[in-house]
């Protein structure tokens, strides 16, 4: 037996747990059997949420054969066998049709799809990997025709019986087109099924004659990887790097840096520059390289590629077809490019709401109707030819979804616990901080931007703060403030100046009352100080008649305009969606495939940089979604950077952004090392169960790989990793000194938790709420378009003569509502191939260490066992951020989701 495992490789899964029959190899008259595959248990399928979607081939019959036991100085040949899944394309046009018969008939003649298997041991006399014959794909002209989402094809190889294990195989594709390879299983060693996950494009050999190279799923560090591998692995990292010159191929596989150089596109008019974001004036993260050339008209600007050609990422980055169907921009292309020029072109300029009536037809009448443009508009909407949620085919017209802010109490967002309730409940409960100074103090230069002293007062908290003084509240934390002042002061005459918008710095009060609810209780409102006689600061409080009380909600509104801008530009894009870029592209030029942390990390990497590229395209450049939609207008991205240069890694992490806020303490009693201060804070206390379970299930894998600090030193990948994510990703902030060092397990833990956190639970509490709250915009206006007048104000006598129509005409028009909506709707919805935390593609084959899949099992029950607890919570009266009448349940961080906009679900990745 000794010497048949020597002859045929040990098993890779000896230790396995996942083995149906006991894992032995059976011999009978100098006979041996091949194992039987390796399964998951059904204890541990029940786990998962969902069925495993790659396709594993269990071992064939015709190959679970007698197989003579071989001499050590005569090797004989014997056959193994390829599985290899493929997953066709759903929607095929034309021109794909045409490749698609041309591939099936040159595939009779030799222009195939070659495979060719390398060990993970050297030739002894050539010094190089021992490689079996090549091996093509059977039947795919038979099979070319099969309608099937994914298709299984076989390749047969000769190999010796000294060939030792494969680790890698080559794949060379010879037809015209690309096609999707989803995972090889090989069948017929003594070890067992070895599987190879590759979820990845083969390109044809004449557009990249390179053969593409895919490594088995054990993983290796560095300095572990055998021998027959190693130039294989340096080889393909040299790939994904590329040289940093030229244009890239929308079939390139090339991770490379840029600076925001593309936002803006000076060649239609000085309107359209943008200054270059990234750099010592606007420091930002660097974004994935395209390549493509420079503008005629400013040779530092990149030229633009504009909707709907496809904008370069890496070719595995790019959406599968499910997900780009969903995020196809059908709808949203019917919304900007058809119905919103029709409407200009039909309303004499812009048009306001008339009476809140107006806001509820977008869901129960639709747009159109009023207006007598649904016909001419329907012939231009792509409305037959997708799935659109805004559609009505029996009326004829364009309508949204009611939005779940509505669903339990249509008024529920003119209320003050309801407004309150949201800066912690909210699509945005990462401002709330605990108030720890009265009055709250600027950090602002004041020779630049003149005495910054707030203008709040005792005299205007203490009638709402239940008896109590300031400093008892201050004492008993039961004071908390949204602020804004820094944020937006410095560009509110710039702000101010463009058509359409008008704007405050604001900051907002909340005290924590003794029934366990927050209540706004004053709100400043600030403008730059223009002279000594300028009213610069006012401060309003709870409404007390009918007048204050609509001059209060005007106010409450334009809070929530500059929460929108910050929740948009800082909280959401910059810190979930830009940060995270770096880390990525580093991820795929420094970590193999091979690296246990790469595996780790790659389902949290997930379609982050299309989606990232789609917002350049149309979100954040100039013109685009937020500079339209939102406060800041042209300057959206200056503040993004602004705030830039306050972000610190070391504060991305939950618990030291709780701390670092003032909403909870170090308590090393706690589970998660600390206490919330607010205790029905429910961002707080769901993201803590999540973050808790996520650094749990990291430190059990990184312990598992690194059982010693040395090794974390000693692994060139890993800190090569991580040195290129600061000193390249993020040159503009390489040399502060909170970067946290990466020397040890502990440090290890600490970033890659931060990473899964910031790509998972912190973007969805972020993300996934925008249309279920912004899709009413009285409740979340983008911007404001007015301020609130004062007595001796010429607007004031039409202020008090109709003020439900001053405010209407303070929020966002018609056609900025409509395109705002249609914008916050698709960023809302979830793809039916979402992954969620706890999921992944081929559950029990990603890895081919046991016990690290055996552990990923326990992850996916605990995510289960969260969900559960979220749903008890969200039950209790005593929990009033999350229960009670007309209240909604705070479900944005329960792991699981259907398809659609649910108001919940944690995907793995930031992934729209």
């Amino acid at each position: 037996m000794a010497l048949t495992k020597q002859i045929m490789g040990n098993s890779l899964m000896d230790k396995s747990q996942f083995v149906s029959s006991p894992s032995k190899l059976f011999l009978s008259q100098n006979q041996f059997l091949v194992r039987p595959s390796l399964v998951p248990s059904q204890r541990r399928r029940e786990h998962l949420r969902k069925a495993n979607r790659g396709t594993v081939a269990a071992i064939s019959e015709d190959l679970v054969k007698i197989v003579p036991v071989f001499s050590a100085e005569k090797p004989v040949k014997f056959k193994v066998r390829a599985v290899v899944t493929v997953r066709n394309k759903i929607k095929e046009d034309l021109k794909e049709t045409f490749s698609k018969h041309l591939d099936a008939l040159t595939d009779k003649i030799g222009r195939n799809v070659a495979l060719e298997l390398i060990s993970t041991e050297i030739d002894p006399r050539t010094k190089a990997p021992k490689k079996s014959s090549e091996g093509v794909l059977k039947d795919w002209s038979k099979k070319s025709n099969l309608k099937a989402e994914r298709v299984n094809y076989t390749a047969e190889f000769m190999v010796d019986s000294n060939f030792g294990i494969p680790g890698a195989i080559t794949v060379t594709n010879k037809h015209q087109k690309e096609f999707f390879l989803e995972t090889i299983t090989l069948e017929g060693f003594a070890c067992g099924p070895l599987h190879f996950p590759v979820n990845s494009w083969m390109q044809s050999k004449k557009d990249h004659p390179e053969k593409r190279i895919v490594f088995c799923n054990k993983p290796y560090l560095p300095n572990q990887t055998p021998e027959g591998l190693r130039e294989l692995r340096q080889k393909e990292l040299k790939n994904l790097r590329g040289d940093g010159n030229g244009v890239r191929k929308l079939s390139d596989r090339i991770y490379d840096y840029a600076l925001y150089n593309d936002l803006g596109n000076p060649d239609k008019g000085i309107d359209l520059a943008r200054p270059t974001v990234g750099g010592q004036k606007f420091p930002y993260p660097r974004r994935c390289r395209t390549g493509r050339l420079p503008t005629d008209t400013d040779m530092s600007a990149e030229s633009r590629v504009e909707k709907p050609l496809p904008m370069y990422v890496p070719r595995d980055e790019q959406f599968e077809e499910s997900k780009m169907d969903t995020f196809s921009f059908g709808r949203l292309k019917g919304v900007l490019h058809n119905l919103i020029p029709s409407l200009k072109s039909s309303f004499k300029g812009d048009k306001d709401f008339r009476v809140f009536g107006d806001i509820d037809s977008l869901y129960s009448e639709g747009i159109l109707l009023k207006l007598g443009l649904q016909d001419e508009l329907l012939k231009k909407l792509p409305l037959p030819n997708m799935v659109s949620k805004f559609q009505d085919y029996n009326q004829g017209i364009l309508k949204y979804d009611t939005p779940k802010i509505l669903s339990k109490d249509k008024l529920a967002w003119l209320r003050d616990d309801e407004f309150a309730r949201q800066a912690v409940a909210g699509v945005n409960p990462s401002s709330i901080e605990r108030l720890k100074v009265f009055p709250p103090v600027s950090k602002l230069d004041p020779e630049i931007y003149g005495p910054l002293e707030s203008a709040l007062k005792e005299e205007h908290i203490t009638p709402n703060i239940h008896g109590m003084t300031v400093q008892q509240a201050l004492d008993e934390n039961k004071l908390y403030i949204v602020d804004y002042h820094d944020v937006y002061l410095p560009f509110l005459d710039r702000i101010n100046a463009l058509d359409g918008r008008k704007a405050y710095a604001t900051r907002t009060l909340y005290f924590l009352t003794p029934t366990g609810a927050l209540k706004p209780i004053a709100i400043e409102l600030s403008l730059p100080n223009s002279g000594p006689s300028s009213r610069s600061k006012r401060v309003l409080t709870p409404a007390t008649d009918a007048t204050s009380n609509w001059i209060w909600q005007l106010a409450k509104a334009h809070v929530c305009a500059n929460d929108a801008g910050v929740h948009q530009l800082v909280h959401h894009w910059l810190r979930t969606h830009a940060t995270l870029e770096p880390f990525i592209l580093a991820a795929h030029r420094q970590l193999s495939a091979m690296h246990p942390i790469y595996k780790l990390l790659d389902p949290h990497m997930r379609y982050t940089l299309e989606i990232n590229a789609l917002a350049r395209q149309i979100l954040i450049n100039a013109d685009g979604v937020i500079e339209s939609c939102f406060t800041p207008g042209r300057y959206a991205m200056e503040i993004s950077s602004s705030a830039y240069k306050n972000w610190r890694f070391d504060r991305e992490s939950l618990p030291a952004d709780l701390i670092q806020r003032g909403m909870a303490v170090p308590d090393p009693t706690q589970p998660h090392g600390v206490r919330l201060v607010l205790e029905d804070y429910p961002y707080g206390s769901d993201g803590l169960l999540i973050w808790g379970a996520i650094e749990n299930w990291v430190r059990t894998y990184v312990h598992h790989y690194y059982p010693d600090s040395s090794l974390i030193r000693n692994d060139r990948e890993l800190q090569n990793w991580y040195s290129e994510s600061i000193n390249v990703g993020h040159a503009d902030l390489r040399h502060e000194n909170w970067w946290p060092s990466l020397s040890s397990a502990d440090d290890l833990v600490s970033i890659l938790s931060t990473l899964i956190w910031l790509a998972s639970a912190q973007h969805a509490a972020l993300n996934f709420g925008q249309y279920p709250y912004g899709g009413y915009v009285p409740n979340r206006p983008p911007l404001m378009r007015r301020l609130i007048p004062e007595e001796n104000d010429p607007e004031y006598a039409s202020f008090i003569s109709d003020p439900q129509k001053y405010f209407l005409s303070s929020l966002p028009s018609v056609l900025q509502a409509i395109k705002y909506m249609a914008v916050v709707d698709i960023l809302s919805t979830h793809s039916p191939d979402e992954e969620y935390l706890g999921e992944r593609q081929q559950p029990s084959t990603w890895s081919g260490d046991a016990e690290i899949v055996e552990a990923f099992y326990k992850f996916s029950a605990e995510m289960m066992e969260i969900e559960k607890e979220i749903e008890r919570r969200n039950s209790d009266p005593e929990l009033k951020h999350r229960c009670g009448a007309g209240v909604l349940p705070y479900e944005l961080l329960a792991p699981s989701s259907e398809p659609g906009i649910t108001c919940r679900g944690v995907p793995n990745s930031v992934s729209i």
